[in-house]
């Protein structure tokens, strides 16, 4: 069986965002805790949403990076964007250890 999405560090999330520029950063959590602090240049589509019709209306193959507040509903969110058939998909935890720039 071959894996859903790739679980990575935020170390790697953040060195393959500095080699790249061409990538979705999906954070799943509320817009209230979006609005509150999120990774620079991220877009805020909460877990619950997910299944919405062309959410990311993004190539299916184009990189995404999901993070929620703990790891928790980031996972849950990686897992249904594979069942929307998106084959690119990074999970890399939560902003609760997110060591880098916050944007608030």
């Amino acid at each position: 069986m071959t894996e859903l999405y790739k679980r990575i560090s935020q170390e790697k999330a953040k060195e393959m965002f500095e080699t790249s520029d061409k990538y979705i950063i999906l954070d799943v959590r509320t817009k209230e805790e979006y609005k509150e602090g999120h990774i620079k240049d991220a877009i805020n589509i909460p877990n619950e949403d997910i299944f919405d019709d062309d959410i990311l209306n993004e190539e299916l193959d184009m990189p995404i990076f999901v993070y929620c507040r703990s790891g928790h509903r980031s996972l849950q969110a990686s897992a249904k964007l594979a069942l929307l058939g998106y084959t690119n998909i990074y999970e890399f935890g939560g902003i609760n250890t997110w060591k880098y720039e916050i944007i608030k």
